[in-house]
Protein backbone atom coordinates (compact mmCIF):
# COMPACT_ATOMS: atom_id res chain seq x y z
CA UNK A 1 0.00 0.00 0.00
CA UNK A 2 1.53 3.38 -0.98
CA UNK A 3 2.06 6.10 1.58
CA UNK A 4 -0.60 8.80 1.75
CA UNK A 5 -0.13 12.11 -0.03
CA UNK A 6 -0.82 13.84 3.29
CA UNK A 7 -2.17 13.21 6.79
CA UNK A 8 -4.90 14.77 8.88
CA UNK A 9 -3.43 14.16 12.33
CA UNK A 10 -6.56 13.81 14.44
CA UNK A 11 -4.79 12.80 17.66
CA UNK A 12 -2.60 10.23 19.39
CA UNK A 13 -4.38 9.44 22.67
CA UNK A 14 -3.14 7.31 25.53
CA UNK A 15 -4.93 3.94 25.63
CA UNK A 16 -3.73 1.90 28.60
CA UNK A 17 -0.87 0.65 30.75
CA UNK A 18 0.43 -2.94 30.75
CA UNK A 19 2.54 -4.71 33.37
CA UNK A 20 3.91 -3.82 36.78
CA UNK A 21 6.97 -4.21 39.00
CA UNK A 22 8.06 -7.85 39.51
CA UNK A 23 6.37 -8.85 36.25
CA UNK A 24 7.62 -6.52 33.51
CA UNK A 25 10.83 -5.51 35.25
CA UNK A 26 13.11 -3.04 33.39
CA UNK A 27 11.43 -3.51 29.99
CA UNK A 28 13.79 -2.95 27.07
CA UNK A 29 11.62 -3.70 24.05
CA UNK A 30 8.20 -4.91 22.90
CA UNK A 31 7.14 -7.14 20.01
CA UNK A 32 3.53 -7.82 19.03
CA UNK A 33 2.61 -11.23 17.63
CA UNK A 34 -0.45 -13.02 16.34
CA UNK A 35 -3.77 -12.53 18.12
CA UNK A 36 -2.40 -9.40 19.75
CA UNK A 37 -0.06 -11.24 22.10
CA UNK A 38 2.51 -8.80 23.48
CA UNK A 39 6.08 -9.88 24.24
CA UNK A 40 8.01 -7.69 26.67
CA UNK A 41 11.79 -8.10 26.81
CA UNK A 42 13.24 -7.56 30.28
CA UNK A 43 16.79 -6.34 30.82
CA UNK A 44 17.15 -9.28 33.22
CA UNK A 45 16.66 -11.71 30.34
CA UNK A 46 13.06 -12.84 30.66
CA UNK A 47 10.47 -12.36 27.92
CA UNK A 48 7.01 -11.85 29.42
CA UNK A 49 3.95 -12.73 27.33
CA UNK A 50 0.93 -10.53 27.92
CA UNK A 51 -2.43 -11.05 26.20
CA UNK A 52 -3.98 -7.90 24.78
CA UNK A 53 -7.21 -7.37 26.73
CA UNK A 54 -9.82 -4.66 26.75
CA UNK A 55 -9.98 -2.50 29.86
CA UNK A 56 -13.48 -3.85 30.54
CA UNK A 57 -12.18 -7.41 30.92
CA UNK A 58 -12.18 -8.78 34.46
CA UNK A 59 -8.79 -8.35 36.08
CA UNK A 60 -8.56 -11.96 37.23
CA UNK A 61 -8.38 -13.11 33.60
CA UNK A 62 -5.14 -11.19 33.14
CA UNK A 63 -2.50 -13.93 32.97
CA UNK A 64 1.17 -13.90 31.97
CA UNK A 65 3.83 -16.39 31.01
CA UNK A 66 7.61 -15.97 30.95
CA UNK A 67 10.12 -17.47 28.53
CA UNK A 68 13.87 -17.08 28.20
CA UNK A 69 15.65 -16.03 31.38
CA UNK A 70 19.05 -14.92 32.66
CA UNK A 71 22.20 -16.79 31.68
CA UNK A 72 24.50 -17.60 28.78
CA UNK A 73 23.12 -21.00 27.77
CA UNK A 74 21.10 -21.48 24.59
CA UNK A 75 17.86 -19.53 24.83
CA UNK A 76 19.13 -17.41 27.74
CA UNK A 77 20.23 -13.77 27.84
CA UNK A 78 22.68 -11.67 29.82
CA UNK A 79 22.17 -8.06 28.62
CA UNK A 80 19.40 -8.23 26.03
CA UNK A 81 18.72 -4.99 24.14
CA UNK A 82 16.31 -5.38 21.23
CA UNK A 83 13.65 -7.83 20.05
CA UNK A 84 11.68 -8.29 16.83
CA UNK A 85 9.19 -10.92 15.65
CA UNK A 86 8.92 -12.36 12.13
CA UNK A 87 6.07 -13.88 10.16
CA UNK A 88 6.87 -17.34 11.48
CA UNK A 89 6.37 -15.98 15.00
CA UNK A 90 10.01 -16.37 15.94
CA UNK A 91 11.54 -13.87 18.34
CA UNK A 92 14.96 -12.42 17.48
CA UNK A 93 16.87 -10.93 20.43
CA UNK A 94 20.20 -9.10 20.52
CA UNK A 95 22.49 -9.54 23.53
CA UNK A 96 25.21 -6.94 24.00
CA UNK A 97 27.05 -8.92 26.69
CA UNK A 98 27.15 -12.19 24.76
CA UNK A 99 27.72 -10.44 21.40
CA UNK A 100 25.15 -12.61 19.72
CA UNK A 101 21.66 -12.89 18.28
CA UNK A 102 19.31 -15.54 19.66
CA UNK A 103 16.15 -16.86 18.03
CA UNK A 104 13.27 -18.42 20.01
CA UNK A 105 9.77 -19.55 19.23
CA UNK A 106 7.01 -17.66 21.00
CA UNK A 107 6.67 -20.71 23.27
CA UNK A 108 10.28 -20.23 24.36
CA UNK A 109 11.83 -23.08 22.39
CA UNK A 110 15.42 -22.40 21.32
CA UNK A 111 15.81 -22.14 17.53
CA UNK A 112 19.26 -20.72 16.81
CA UNK A 113 22.03 -18.40 17.89
CA UNK A 114 24.84 -16.74 15.99
CA UNK A 115 27.49 -14.08 16.38
CA UNK A 116 30.94 -13.84 17.89
CA UNK A 117 32.87 -11.05 19.54
CA UNK A 118 35.26 -9.11 17.34
CA UNK A 119 35.80 -6.31 14.85
CA UNK A 120 36.06 -8.24 11.59
CA UNK A 121 33.18 -8.39 9.13
CA UNK A 122 30.46 -10.57 10.55
CA UNK A 123 31.72 -10.22 14.12
CA UNK A 124 29.92 -8.12 16.74
CA UNK A 125 30.85 -5.79 19.57
CA UNK A 126 27.88 -4.93 21.78
CA UNK A 127 25.07 -5.46 19.25
CA UNK A 128 22.14 -3.21 20.11
CA UNK A 129 19.14 -2.63 17.84
CA UNK A 130 18.02 -5.26 15.33
CA UNK A 131 15.51 -5.13 12.49
CA UNK A 132 14.24 -7.43 9.73
CA UNK A 133 13.93 -6.41 6.09
CA UNK A 134 11.36 -7.63 3.55
CA UNK A 135 13.53 -10.63 2.62
CA UNK A 136 13.95 -11.74 6.22
CA UNK A 137 17.53 -10.51 6.49
CA UNK A 138 18.67 -9.22 9.89
CA UNK A 139 20.14 -5.74 10.29
CA UNK A 140 22.17 -5.10 13.42
CA UNK A 141 23.34 -1.84 14.98
CA UNK A 142 26.87 -3.00 15.89
CA UNK A 143 27.32 -0.35 18.56
CA UNK A 144 30.99 -0.45 19.58
CA UNK A 145 32.12 -1.26 16.05
CA UNK A 146 30.27 1.91 14.96
CA UNK A 147 28.60 0.31 11.96
CA UNK A 148 25.52 -1.43 10.62
CA UNK A 149 25.77 -5.06 9.55
CA UNK A 150 23.38 -7.16 7.49
CA UNK A 151 23.06 -10.94 7.85
CA UNK A 152 20.85 -13.67 6.49
CA UNK A 153 18.39 -15.14 8.95
CA UNK A 154 20.96 -17.90 9.55
CA UNK A 155 23.66 -15.42 10.51
CA UNK A 156 25.62 -15.45 7.25
CA UNK A 157 27.30 -12.06 6.75
CA UNK A 158 26.00 -10.07 3.77
CA UNK A 159 27.10 -6.44 4.03
CA UNK A 160 28.25 -3.64 6.31
CA UNK A 161 28.52 0.13 6.25
CA UNK A 162 29.70 2.90 8.53
CA UNK A 163 32.76 3.76 10.56
CA UNK A 164 33.35 5.90 13.63
CA UNK A 165 32.97 9.61 13.00
CA UNK A 166 30.56 12.52 12.65
CA UNK A 167 30.26 12.86 8.88
CA UNK A 168 27.23 11.71 6.90
CA UNK A 169 27.11 7.92 6.97
CA UNK A 170 29.45 7.66 9.96
CA UNK A 171 28.40 6.64 13.47
CA UNK A 172 29.36 7.06 17.09
CA UNK A 173 27.77 4.13 18.92
CA UNK A 174 24.67 3.45 16.81
CA UNK A 175 21.91 2.02 18.96
CA UNK A 176 18.43 1.75 17.49
CA UNK A 177 17.65 0.54 13.99
CA UNK A 178 14.44 0.23 11.96
CA UNK A 179 13.51 -0.76 8.40
CA UNK A 180 10.52 0.61 6.50
CA UNK A 181 8.36 -1.00 3.80
CA UNK A 182 10.85 0.08 1.10
CA UNK A 183 13.74 -1.54 3.03
CA UNK A 184 15.21 1.88 3.79
CA UNK A 185 17.17 1.77 7.05
CA UNK A 186 16.95 4.26 9.95
CA UNK A 187 19.64 4.39 12.62
CA UNK A 188 19.65 6.18 15.98
CA UNK A 189 23.21 7.51 16.17
CA UNK A 190 23.50 7.70 19.96
CA UNK A 191 26.60 9.78 20.61
CA UNK A 192 26.16 11.93 17.52
CA UNK A 193 22.67 12.86 18.83
CA UNK A 194 20.93 12.30 15.50
CA UNK A 195 18.99 9.90 13.30
CA UNK A 196 20.33 8.87 9.90
CA UNK A 197 18.45 7.27 7.00
CA UNK A 198 20.00 4.98 4.36
CA UNK A 199 18.91 2.96 1.37
CA UNK A 200 18.88 -0.82 1.66
CA UNK A 201 22.44 -0.77 0.23
CA UNK A 202 23.74 1.64 2.87
CA UNK A 203 23.69 4.84 0.79
CA UNK A 204 23.14 7.93 2.93
CA UNK A 205 19.77 9.65 2.40
CA UNK A 206 19.18 12.18 5.18
CA UNK A 207 19.82 13.04 8.81
CA UNK A 208 18.07 15.07 11.49
CA UNK A 209 18.55 16.06 15.11
CA UNK A 210 21.13 17.78 17.28
CA UNK A 211 22.17 17.69 20.93
CA UNK A 212 19.73 19.09 23.47
CA UNK A 213 16.41 18.70 25.25
CA UNK A 214 14.25 20.89 23.02
CA UNK A 215 11.86 19.91 20.28
CA UNK A 216 13.65 17.92 17.62
CA UNK A 217 16.80 17.65 19.74
CA UNK A 218 18.25 14.48 21.24
CA UNK A 219 20.12 13.36 24.32
CA UNK A 220 21.16 9.79 23.57
CA UNK A 221 18.56 8.65 21.02
CA UNK A 222 18.01 4.92 21.53
CA UNK A 223 15.37 2.68 19.96
CA UNK A 224 13.31 3.91 17.03
CA UNK A 225 10.44 2.79 14.81
CA UNK A 226 8.91 3.74 11.46
CA UNK A 227 5.22 3.28 10.68
CA UNK A 228 3.34 2.73 7.42
CA UNK A 229 2.82 6.48 6.98
CA UNK A 230 6.57 7.05 7.11
CA UNK A 231 6.42 8.65 10.55
CA UNK A 232 9.56 8.13 12.64
CA UNK A 233 9.45 7.56 16.42
CA UNK A 234 12.57 8.00 18.57
CA UNK A 235 12.92 6.96 22.23
CA UNK A 236 15.19 9.04 24.44
CA UNK A 237 15.99 7.53 27.84
CA UNK A 238 17.95 10.57 29.02
CA UNK A 239 15.19 13.02 28.05
CA UNK A 240 12.45 10.67 29.35
CA UNK A 241 10.34 10.91 26.21
CA UNK A 242 9.50 9.66 22.73
CA UNK A 243 9.52 12.11 19.85
CA UNK A 244 7.59 11.80 16.60
CA UNK A 245 8.89 13.09 13.25
CA UNK A 246 7.44 12.93 9.76
CA UNK A 247 9.19 11.15 6.90
CA UNK A 248 11.34 14.21 6.13
CA UNK A 249 12.61 14.46 9.72
CA UNK A 250 10.32 17.37 10.62
CA UNK A 251 9.37 17.42 14.30
CA UNK A 252 5.68 16.66 14.97
CA UNK A 253 5.11 16.00 18.69
CA UNK A 254 6.44 14.58 21.96
CA UNK A 255 5.12 11.89 24.30
CA UNK A 256 6.08 12.26 27.96
CA UNK A 257 3.79 9.65 29.53
CA UNK A 258 0.17 9.42 30.72
CA UNK A 259 0.18 6.11 32.59
CA UNK A 260 -2.68 4.73 34.65
CA UNK A 261 -2.53 1.67 36.88
CA UNK A 262 -2.61 -1.46 34.74
CA UNK A 263 -5.29 -4.10 35.36
CA UNK A 264 -2.56 -6.25 36.92
CA UNK A 265 -1.46 -3.43 39.24
CA UNK A 266 -5.04 -2.69 40.27
CA UNK A 267 -5.56 -6.31 41.27
CA UNK A 268 -2.35 -6.22 43.32
CA UNK A 269 -3.26 -2.94 45.02
CA UNK A 270 -6.68 -4.22 46.05
CA UNK A 271 -5.04 -6.98 48.08
CA UNK A 272 -2.32 -4.83 49.71
CA UNK A 273 -3.40 -2.06 52.03
CA UNK A 274 -0.01 -0.41 52.64
CA UNK A 275 0.71 0.50 48.99
CA UNK A 276 -2.80 1.94 48.81
CA UNK A 277 -1.99 4.31 51.69
CA UNK A 278 1.28 5.35 50.06
CA UNK A 279 -0.49 6.09 46.79
CA UNK A 280 -3.19 8.04 48.61
CA UNK A 281 -0.45 10.29 50.07
CA UNK A 282 1.55 10.68 46.84
CA UNK A 283 1.74 13.41 44.23
CA UNK A 284 0.42 11.41 41.28
CA UNK A 285 1.57 13.72 38.50
CA UNK A 286 5.12 12.25 38.27
CA UNK A 287 3.68 8.73 38.42
CA UNK A 288 2.22 9.14 34.92
CA UNK A 289 5.41 10.17 33.20
CA UNK A 290 7.89 8.11 31.21
CA UNK A 291 11.14 7.24 32.92
CA UNK A 292 14.06 6.23 30.71
CA UNK A 293 12.24 4.62 27.74
CA UNK A 294 14.78 2.59 25.72
CA UNK A 295 12.69 1.75 22.66
CA UNK A 296 9.36 2.20 20.90
CA UNK A 297 7.25 -0.20 18.82
CA UNK A 298 4.48 0.76 16.40
CA UNK A 299 2.12 -1.79 14.82
CA UNK A 300 0.51 -1.57 11.38
CA UNK A 301 -2.75 -0.39 12.93
CA UNK A 302 -1.03 2.59 14.56
CA UNK A 303 -0.77 1.27 18.11
CA UNK A 304 2.37 2.56 19.84
CA UNK A 305 4.01 0.64 22.71
CA UNK A 306 6.58 2.43 24.90
CA UNK A 307 8.55 0.23 27.34
CA UNK A 308 8.70 2.48 30.42
CA UNK A 309 12.04 1.11 31.64
CA UNK A 310 12.40 2.67 35.10
CA UNK A 311 8.69 2.33 35.96
CA UNK A 312 8.48 -1.39 35.04
CA UNK A 313 5.52 -1.08 32.67
CA UNK A 314 4.47 -0.45 29.07
CA UNK A 315 2.49 2.61 28.01
CA UNK A 316 0.21 2.23 24.97
CA UNK A 317 -1.07 4.93 22.59
CA UNK A 318 -3.23 4.84 19.45
CA UNK A 319 -2.50 6.92 16.37
CA UNK A 320 -5.50 8.63 14.82
CA UNK A 321 -4.63 9.92 11.35
CA UNK A 322 -6.73 10.22 8.21
CA UNK A 323 -5.05 9.67 4.85
CA UNK A 324 -5.48 12.62 2.51
CA UNK A 325 -5.45 12.67 -1.26
CA UNK A 326 -3.74 15.34 -3.34
CA UNK A 327 -7.01 17.19 -3.69
CA UNK A 328 -7.58 17.33 0.08
CA UNK A 329 -4.43 19.22 1.06
CA UNK A 330 -2.55 22.03 -0.64
CA UNK A 331 0.98 21.37 -1.93
CA UNK A 332 3.90 21.97 0.47
CA UNK A 333 4.76 25.67 0.86
CA UNK A 334 7.76 26.81 -1.13
CA UNK A 335 8.84 29.08 1.71
CA UNK A 336 9.99 27.21 4.85
CA UNK A 337 7.98 29.57 7.03
CA UNK A 338 5.23 32.11 6.50
CA UNK A 339 4.73 34.64 9.23
CA UNK A 340 2.55 37.72 9.51
CA UNK A 341 3.05 40.58 11.95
Amino acid sequence: MPRPYGLLRAGFPFVKTLGMRRVTNSPMDVAVGENGTIYVLSRGGAIVRLPWIDMATDWDTYTTNTIGGAGSDDGKFTWPVSMVINGEQHLWVSDEALHRITVLTTDGEFVAKWGEHGKEKGQLDRPAGIALDSEGNVLVADALNHRVQKFTRDGVFLATWGTQGKADGEFDMPWGIAVDEFDDVYVADWRNERVQKFTANGEFVLKFGRSGAGKGEFNGPAGLAVDKDGDIYVAEPDNNRVQLFDQTGRYVETFIGDATLSPMAREYMLTNSYPNRLREMADLEPQKRLRSPRSVTVTDDGRMFIPDFASFRVQVYQKEAIHLTEGQITPPARSPALQTT
